[in-house]
């Protein structure tokens, strides 16, 4: 579905959500750090800096290289848990949304019917006093 302007409309939950982590600069640097860390080029970029570590730039690269390593998969997996309860805090707000909506919807719903049953009943009433009528 997009809107006039031939923008993809989203959900109210993603449109508050992207709000706010707009609007923390901190949040915007976590994100750009994990989509980063979550692509190919974080591969590429690792995979060529260790060769180039281990082949010309130290004699002994191990010790320094699980240093390095090791503080680089903890600051890694901060990353990761910053994007985890980030997904979860979206679907939480997602969700309530939804809740809200599909109760109004109920509500909605549940009115209609007892019209419905209402203007159904009161027809039914007229047409069997119709009936009884004298001819």
């Amino acid at each position: 579905m997009t809107q006039p302007s031939g923008e993809p409309r989203h959900h109210p939950a993603v449109v508050a959500h992207r709000a706010d982590r707009t609007g923390d600069a901190q949040l915007r640097l976590a994100d750009s750090i994990t989509r980063f860390a979550g692509s190919m080029w974080f591969v590429y970029l690792h995979a060529i800096g260790f060769a180039a570590w281990m082949l010309a730039v130290e004699r002994s690269p191990w010790p320094t290289l699980t240093l390095v390593v090791s503080l680089e998969a903890i600051f890694l997996s901060t990353f990761v848990m910053i994007g985890q309860n980030r997904q979860a805090a979206f679907q939480q707000m997602k969700a309530d949304h939804d809740f809200v909506q599909q109760e109004l919807e109920l509500k909605t719903n549940t009115e209609l019917t007892r019209s419905i049953h209402a203007v159904t009943a009161e027809l039914h009433r007229r047409l069997l006093a119709g009936d009884r009528s004298p001819s």
